[in-house]
C-alpha cells in the first residue's frame, strides 16, 4: 500500500477503504508519511468530502492512534459532555457537580484554551490550590467515592489528531465537517465515556457560524458515536452573544458558583438545565427529559450541587472557602466601567469581538506560550434586548495590563450594536440530534 495511491484515489473522488484510512493515520502518526503528502490527502478530503463510513473509520483509526482510557473500574454509566467552544462558556464548572449530585459519575478529561479565554483546566486553576494533575488510580477512586473528577488530558490520547490538527491549521483544511467531527469524537471516544452529550454552538462566537452547519456537525458526530456503540446526543445552542455575563477565568468560575447557588444568568442556567437533563437521560438515571429537568432542579434548590462542588474542589487540593469568599481568587489591579455612547436597545453583542477583547486584556492565549492573567476579563452588565441610555454601564473590565486597555476597550464597545427598536428575542436551544433523527425547536 502506498500513500501516493491513497491521495490519488481521494483526489479522484473515490471512497477510501478502512485499511487505507488506517494505513494513513498509523504511518503519519509515526512520522513515516511526510507533511507534504499528508497535506495533499487532507486537501483532497477537504475538497471531495468523506462519506459517513469513511468518517467513522477515520475517527476509529485516530482514536486507536494513542491510549484508549479504560474506565470500567468506575461504577455506573459514565457520561461526558463536550462543547464546541464559545465565549463565556464555563458550563462544565457548574454542570459537572450538578449532574454528579444526581448520582451520575463524571470522569472528565479537559484541555487548556488557545484563543479568547482559558479552557476548563485554566479556569479551575484560578481556584487557589486546585490541581488538575491526578494519577489514574486517584482519578478512578475519586469518581467512585464522590462521583466527580476533572483532570488534564493525557498527551498519549489520539496522537494522530494532534499532528493532523496542527497540519490542518496551516493548510486551510480545518473547516471540513468530517475532519472536525473525527477530531472531536476520537478524543471523546478515547477518554472512556459510555455516553456523550455534545453542546454544538452556533453563531458569531462559535466555530460553526450557521444553523445548517451546526446541525450537520452534530448529526455527523452523533452518527460516529452511535456507530461506536456510545449513546450520543447533540444539542444546538446559541453563541451569537456571550454565554452568561462573565468572560475570563476567575470571573467565570465565580459566575459558575453563583449558578450553583441559583443566581446565575438566565441563559446560562437554562443551558445547564438542558444539558444536565440530557446527561441524566443518557446515564439512565432519568426516565425522560422532563424527569431529568426535575432532578437537576432538585439538586440545585436543595444545595446538594453546591456541596458537591465544594467536595470536588477540596478533593483536588483546592480551597473550598472560595464558595463563600470570592476575594480568595485575587482581584485585578484595575476595574473600569465601560459606558454606552448611545441610547437605545442592544440589538447584538458580537461574541467573538468580546472574546478577543478579553484575550487582549490577558484572559486568553494568542500562542501556546502566552501566560494567562487569571484575574483579567469582562463582566457584561447589559445583554441583547436590554434598553440603555447614553452613559449607562455596558460592561466592567478587569485587567492588570494597562498598555492593553485602550485596544480592548475599543474592541468591546464596537461589539455592542445599539438600535432604536428592540430586537426579537433569540432562541437559546435550536434543536436536538439523536440517533433517531433531528428535532428542531
Amino acid at each position: 500500500m502506498r500513500i501516493y495511491d491513497i491521495i490519488r484515489k481521494k483526489r479522484d473522488k473515490e471512497e477510501l477503504t478502512k485499511e487505507e484510512i488506517e494505513f494513513f493515520v498509523d504511518r503519519y502518526s509515526k512520522g513515516d508519511i511526510p507533511d507534504y503528502q499528508a497535506s495533499a490527502l487532507l486537501m483532497a478530503i477537504y475538497l471531495n468530502k468523506m462519506n459517513k463510513q469513511e468518517t467513522a473509520w477515520l475517527t476509529e483509526a485516530m482514536m486507536n492512534s494513542g491510549e484508549v482510557i479504560d474506565l470500567s473500574a468506575i461504577n455506573g454509566v459514565k457520561v461526558d459532555k463536550h462543547s464546541t467552544g464559545g465565549v463565556g462558556d464555563k458550563t462544565t464548572i457548574t454542570l459537572a457537580p450538578l449532574v454528579a449530585a444526581c448520582g451520575v459519575p463524571i470522569a472528565k478529561m479537559s484541555g487548556r484554551g488557545l484563543g479568547q479565554t482559558g479552557g476548563t483546566l485554566d479556569k479551575l486553576e484560578s481556584i487557589p490550590g486546585f490541581s488538575i494533575e491526578m494519577t489514574a488510580e486517584k482519578f478512578i477512586e475519586s469518581v467512585n467515592n464522590i462521583k466527580i473528577a476533572v483532570c488534564g488530558q493525557t498527551a498519549s490520547i489520539a496522537v494522530a489528531d494532534k499532528k493532523m490538527y496542527a497540519l490542518r491549521d496551516v493548510t486551510a483544511t480545518v473547516d471540513n465537517i468530517s475532519l472536525i467531527a473525527a477530531s472531536i469524537m476520537c478524543k471523546k471516544l478515547a477518554s472512556g465515556a459510555d455516553a456523550i452529550v455534545l453542546d454544538v454552538k452556533t453563531g458569531d462566537g462559535a466555530f460553526m457560524k450557521t444553523l445548517d452547519q451546526s446541525f450537520e456537525l452534530a448529526k455527523e458526530m452523533v452518527e460516529i458515536g452511535t456507530a461506536m456503540d456510545r449513546e450520543t446526543i447533540g444539542i444546538i445552542s446559541d453563541m451569537d452573544e456571550p454565554l452568561g455575563c462573565a468572560v475570563g477565568n476567575a470571573l467565570e468560575v465565580i459566575e459558575a458558583i453563583e449558578a450553583l447557588k441559583g443566581n446565575g444568568p438566565t441563559d446560562f442556567m437554562n443551558l445547564c438545565e438542558t444539558l444536565g437533563a440530557y446527561m441524566l437521560v443518557s446515564s439512565k438515571i432519568a426516565t425522560d427529559y422532563e424527569d431529568g429537568v426535575r432532578r437537576i432542579n432538585e439538586a440545585l434548590t436543595s444545595g446538594e450541587a453546591l456541596e458537591k462542588f465544594k467536595e470536588f474542589v477540596a478533593n483536588q487540593g483546592g480551597d473550598p472557602r472560595v464558595v463563600d469568599d470570592y476575594s480568595l481568587f485575587g482581584e485585578a489591579n484595575h476595574i473600569v466601567e465601560i459606558k454606552s455612547d448611545k441610547t437605545g436597545f442592544i440589538d447584538k453583542i458580537e461574541a467573538e469581538a468580546v472574546g478577543v477583547s478579553a484575550m487582549v486584556l490577558g484572559a486568553g492565549r494568542e500562542t501556546k506560550e502566552d501566560e494567562l492573567d487569571l484575574s483579567a476579563g469582562i463582566i457584561l452588565k447589559k445583554k441583547v434586548g436590554d434598553f440603555v441610555k447614553e452613559g449607562d454601564t455596558l460592561a466592567i473590565m478587569h485587567f492588570n495590563r494597562e498598555e492593553k486597555f485602550e485596544d480592548a476597550k475599543r474592541r468591546l464597545k464596537n461589539a455592542y450594536i445599539i438600535t432604536e427598536e428592540k430586537a426579537e428575542p433569540k432562541k437559546l436551544i435550536y434543536g436536538v440530534v439523536t440517533k433517531d433523527g433531528i428535532s428542531k425547536f
